[in-house]
């Protein structure tokens, strides 16, 4: 939570400004008792002989009214304000926290809690920083000046009040202490919620192809039922603060009622301080019932502000110490090993790939043809070996400088809503010079036979283009970045072959010194390259031409054999 008192500094001045005007506004509102009992006083003595008396405390108490209605009203806004803009700043830094994440820490955490985080989480923040800006001076003053005021008043009938007091207190504190526990278990519940949404939404076409819309129906009820069941434990627990409060309090009224009566008729205090007093109660009954409500507010703030924290806190990715260059090739895998949780993925890899040279790497699903991706691109760090870009170990460079280097297609990319030129360029600065020759080599010729040519607005996720033209749209944001190394990771498998040739000439052609990684399924796709890495299990079981891999690869041969006629030698 000191993180997250720290996005409060900048607005410092502000809020300490928005506190003083509270402050202001409750007292001058604690003030108002204190005056209706002055006039009782003075209306039971000399109603008719002092009019301007009682004018006056009239007129007093209507500008207090004013102060604390307009004080509220001010401070209110700057709380809301002062709040607002430390949770967007905070959420911004998650968000960008969440960006730097290294897909280890990812995988840790899950993408499902990540968006809780972002989204449900820094909510329940936002409404503890108001809450506690709008509450926070008022209640105490409330509490504790009530019970001052009270004091001058009647001493006897506040030791009432002092004795009911620690009961209440010690209930509410120890129904927060338990509630923050059940809200932290609450918001676990939702992340598994929102990773049953994400899935089934990721998935909906194959639930529906395949009839398991009813499974997936009674599977998302279970979920939504656990986190209904955990909500309603959670309410039920900090709920129990209210009526126990009252009840506390409501015993406390009627034994000050009955002292009070006791001590009227014994002619030791007027009637005008038990009505006096009585407003007191009342104004610190209702600081108590806030109490109660802020104590929610910020059992749920607090849980959420330590889930928030674990990701802020997360170490970044360190760079190792500086080290020689290692050789000149582009692209170099020293015996590199990975596994995730122990189970490996990739053994004692090792290649060279330089500079213009086209590496097909081919192996069936599950091979780790995509884990070997990610290690070149520094998502996850090799358990053995070393991967080095252009003789530098990929852990000696900063992320970005890294990526930059890089121009790749995912299996699963995605299209944003937005024209051809925004999903090419992608904000960085590209010139449409550039956006239409990577659209050329890419074979996205369709874009120019339409009317709005770049311009052209696609929809979300391409639902208005074909697989293909999807395909072509991504291929082209990957070359239009000028890279150094492009990486396509079954990209092409809604490519007809003859597209498919020719994306792979027009790249040769346009980008001569680009060095190209082509991860593929298909031998048609791979066949052309340089070298071929064949990879069975995480294993390299092949590593050459593909006339080379046909003679002495039995793996690549079987595959050239089940795919037929796509296969020349």
């Amino acid at each position: 939570m000191v993180k997250i008192r720290n996005y409060l500094k900048p607005n410092a001045v502000r809020m300490a400004f928005g506190l003083l005007i509270k402050a202001v506004g409750t007292v001058a509102e604690l003030l108002l008792p204190l005056l209706l009992g002055y006039m009782l006083d003075d209306s039971e003595t000399s109603i008719v002989r002092d009019t301007k008396t009682l004018l006056l405390f009239g007129g007093l108490m209507l500008l207090f009214a004013l102060v604390a209605l307009y004080g509220n009203i001010i401070a209110n806004r700057m709380a809301s304000r002062v709040a607002r803009e430390a949770t967007q700043k905070l959420r911004g830094d998650l968000f960008s926290k969440t960006l730097s994440l290294s897909a280890r820490q990812i995988d840790a955490c899950t993408l499902p809690t990540l968006v809780s985080r972002l989204s449900t989480d820094t909510y329940n923040v936002h409404n503890m920083l108001g809450m506690m800006q709008r509450l926070g001076i008022r209640v105490p003053i409330f509490l504790f000046g009530g019970l001052a005021f009270a004091f001058a008043l009647e001493p006897v009938l506040t030791l009432i009040l002092v004795a009911v007091l620690p009961f209440m207190l010690a209930a509410v504190l120890f129904i927060a202490s338990r509630g923050t526990r059940l809200y932290a278990k609450l918001q676990g519940s939702v992340d598994g919620m929102v990773r049953k949404i994400r899935d089934d939404y990721a998935g909906v076409r194959v639930i529906k192809a395949l009839s398991r819309t009813e499974y997936e129906s009674q599977s998302f009820k279970e979920v939504a039922g656990q986190v209904a069941k955990d909500e309603m434990s959670a309410g039920i627990w900090t709920g129990m603060s209210n009526p126990i409060v009252t009840l506390l309090l409501n015993l406390g009224m009627v034994a000050v009622v009955l002292v009070g009566a006791f001590r009227v008729q014994a002619g030791v205090m007027s009637p005008s301080k038990i009505v006096a007093f009585v407003s007191y109660f009342t104004l610190i009954l209702n600081a108590a019932m806030t109490v109660s409500r802020l104590f929610v507010t910020l059992s749920k703030g607090a849980a959420s502000g330590r889930r928030i924290c674990e990701i802020l806190n997360m170490p970044e990715e360190p760079l190792l110490l500086s080290a020689p260059e290692h050789g000149s090739a582009r692209v170099e895998f020293d015996d590199v090993s990975f596994s995730y949780g122990g189970k490996p993925a990739l053994e004692h890899i090792s290649f060279t790939l330089k500079k213009g040279e086209r590496l097909g790497i081919l192996g069936a699903t599950g091979s780790g043809k995509s884990t070997l991706v990610q290690l070149l691109l520094r998502f996850y760090d090799a358990c053995e070996g070393a991967v080095y870009i252009d003789g530098e170990n990929v852990t000696q460079i900063p992320a970005e400088r890294l990526r930059e280097k890089f121009g790749i297609v995912f299996q699963n990319d995605f299209i944003m809503a937005g024209t051809v030129y925004e999903n090419v360029d992608f904000c960085r600065g590209i010139s449409e010079e550039e956006v239409r020759r990577a659209l050329r080599a890419a074979q996205a010729d369709f874009v120019f036979e339409r009317e709005e040519g770049l311009q052209f607005p696609l929809a979300a996720h391409g639902v208005n283009l074909s697989g293909g033209q999807k395909q072509r749209i991504l291929i082209a944001r990957a070359l239009a970045g000028s890279p150094s190394v492009l990486i396509l990771d079954d990209s092409s498998s809604a490519l007809d072959y003859r597209t498919d040739a020719a994306l792979r000439a027009a790249i040769a052609g346009e980008y001569p010194d680009l060095t190209s990684i082509f991860i593929a399924q298909r031998i048609s796709t791979v066949q052309n390259c340089d070298r071929i890495l064949v990879l069975e299990n995480g294993k390299e079981v092949g590593l050459g031409t593909h006339a080379e891999l046909l003679k002495t690869c039995g793996v690549y041969r079987d595959i050239a054999r089940s795919q037929g006629g796509e296969v020349r030698e």
